[in-house]
């Protein structure tokens, strides 16, 4: 995620990079609730900011089949690609996250395994 001209904000591994808007929540019913008791939840909503390249995994020929030929490896790494993609909406468990400030706006980073669902908006097709 790119904050300015000079700085970049990499995410690594199996991380989500999450905006949260923090306050009241209102519910479906249109019943507000207040900031105290959106902050006891056990899970927390926001909006995926930017994304980690994966879980990493080795590459196909670093286990060599005959011991006697040369391993080569690829100079990229391998990864399992996330789900999660910018702009999607993830629920996660409020426990696993991070907090982090750049730039006087809070951030949480959240690991994958700790994400329990995403919502992605397709839009309508005309």
């Amino acid at each position: 995620m790119r904050i300015d001209d000079k700085r970049e904000l990499i995410v690594v591994g199996d991380r989500l990079l999450i905006s949260v808007d923090e306050g009241e929540q209102c519910t479906a019913g249109g019943i507000l609730v207040p900031a105290t008791a959106v902050n006891q939840r056990a899970v927390q909503t926001g909006r995926v900011v930017a994304v980690g390249p994966g879980t990493p995994v080795p590459q196909p020929n670093d286990v060599a089949d005959e011991p006697w030929k040369e391993v080569t490896r690829a100079d990229e790494p391998n990864y399992v690609p996330l789900q999660a993609r910018v702009g999607d909406t993830a629920v996660f468990l409020k426990s696993a996250a991070v907090e982090i400030t750049i730039d006087r706006r809070a951030y949480l980073i959240v690991p994958n395994g700790a994400v329990l669902v995403l919502h992605r908006d397709h839009g309508r097709a005309s």
